[in-house]
Parts: structure tokens; sequence; C-alpha cells
């Protein structure tokens, strides 16, 4: 990875239209890089335009939403070409997409959809990390999903999925933090056994948003509680205390803040990322101790 390729802070924020201007205007200083959805920027048009000047002073991460690692069929080639022109042109310092499926046969759903977690899924998995690990010339990251059920067929742990993918196929893992918060809330697990599952060194980066408490039942004064990863708000305490004890075991790691709709401020957005950074500092330091 070359100097001008590297992050000067662990700290990012996601790239979204509305701040195009505000981040060529601002350029703070903390913000060491940002992350784009490389989808967004397949058809050009201003915000080609706009992504080539914010790169003049950021290094880029791409989080891709459109490979459907977990479809029965291969990544799409014109898809993976797209994909590799745009990482030449901007040198992004790394790539990630999901542990999910969005397309199936010529439908392309605008969803990232579960997966049952069986020998089959590995294998689908595995076969298109390595397609897309090949075409592209990189080893990947991929992330753990938000999901809201399970699947009587799963016959091994999501953590356990995440581990086999990296042992096979050599990629790296992105953890959404919110996402395991979130399905440990709508699933009923301790998220905290979830991420001592995770083999933490191979995590690459790590995700914050987030999410919305939506009542689906209510039992006179009793009400069940869903959230949805709806990455529209501040990140919320509990998904910051499971952050902080993640940091804590595997030592500071790139982090994002995600925020993908009712976008708050340029200035609001970052300083989720400042309260990120402050408390990998102080995971640094307790683990120097």
């Amino acid at each position: 990875m070359s100097s001008q390729n590297r992050p000067a802070s662990l700290g990012g924020v996601g790239l979204r239209y509305k701040h195009y201007q505000d981040i060529l205007e601002q350029r703070p200083s903390k913000i060491g890089w940002l992350e784009i959805h490389p989808e967004n920027y397949f058809g050009g048009g201003p915000s080609l335009y706009y992504l080539t000047k914010i790169r003049e002073h950021y290094p880029l991460s791409f989080h891709g939403v459109g490979l459907s690692l977990g479809s029965d069929q291969e990544p799409d080639r014109e898809h993976l070409q797209s994909l590799k022109d745009l990482i030449k042109r901007f040198e992004p310092f790394q790539f990630s997409d999901h542990v999910s499926w969005s397309v199936s046969g010529n439908a392309h759903l605008n969803d990232l959809l579960p997966l049952p977690y069986t020998r089959e899924t590995l294998d689908r998995l595995c076969r298109n990390i390595e397609i897309t690990q090949e075409f592209l010339g990189q080893e990947i990251l991929v992330e753990n999903p938000s999901t809201y059920l399970q699947f009587k067929e799963d016959v091994m742990a999501e953590p356990d999925l995440l581990n086999a993918l990296v042992k096979r196929t050599g990629c790296h893992l992105l953890l959404d933090i919110n996402n395991v918060f979130v399905q440990s809330h709508n699933r009923h697990f301790n998220p905290y056994e979830y991420v001592d599952r995770v083999n933490l060194e191979f995590v690459r980066e790590i995700h914050l948003a987030g999410h919305t408490e939506r009542v689906i039942r209510k039992r006179g004064r009793e009400k069940e509680v869903l959230l949805v990863d709806t990455h529209n708000r501040h990140v919320c305490q509990k998904v910051w205390d499971l952050y902080a004890y993640t940091v804590k075991k595997r030592d500071p790691v790139l982090t994002l803040i995600e925020w993908d709709q009712d976008f708050p401020t340029f200035r609001d957005l970052c300083e989720e990322s400042y309260k990120a950074q402050d408390i990998m500092e102080q995971a640094g330091r307790k683990n120097v101790a």
C-alpha cells in the first residue's frame, strides 16, 4: 500500500452525496479515509466528478453491495469488470462485500438477503469469493449480515461460517458491530459471545451504525420490539459498549461510521467517528498497560 493509499487515522465515514461539498470545503484532518459503494459510480456523472476531487485528499475503501456472493450463480463478469476498472482508477486500499444474496437469474433485488448456514452455502460463498479475488487480483473482506430470521436448515453458527470462509479462501472480515447487536436482540443470543467466537485476528475493518426500534406486537403493557438496521441515526450506547469490548480484544482497527438516510450534518457525522477514535485510544492504552 502506497503512502497515498494509507489512511492517516483509523476513523472513517461513509461518503454520501449530501456531504460531497462539505468534505471538500472542511477536509477534517481527523477523518482518515472514506468508504463508498462503488456501484453508485458505475454510470459516471457528477458523483464521479466529486469522487475524483475528494480522492485527491482522502484514501478510499470500496464497499460493494452488488456481487451477491451467496447466490447459486457466479458473480457477474461485467459487474466485476466495472469494479476492476473503478479500482484501477481510484486505487482503494481495500474492497469488501457481504455474506448475503441479492441476485437470482435476471432478478436483481434491492436488498441484502439472508442465507441458511449450511455446507452448501459455505461452498457456494467460497467459490464466489475465490472467483472475485482472482478476477480483482486481491484479497477481499466479507461482512457479517444483518438478519431477522434463522433457518431451520442451519448446521453452523454465523461466526463459525465467517471463520471457515477466512480459512478456505484467504479473505478477511469486515465486522459490523451494529449488525451483531441487531441480530442478538431479534434472535435472542449474547452479542459478546458472538464476538468471542469470531477470529478477530482476521478482522480488518469494523462498521458502526444506528438502528431503528419497531414495535411488532403488543400484549397489554408488554410489547415486542424488532430492531431494524436502518443506518439513519446515531450509534446507540449498547453498540458503543460492544464496540469497546471488541477493540479491546482485537486492538484498534479501521472503523467506519455508516449513515445512509435521514442524513445528519457532516459535522455530526464526523463527531461519531471521533467518538470511535476516542474508544480506540482508550482500548489501546489499556492493552499496552
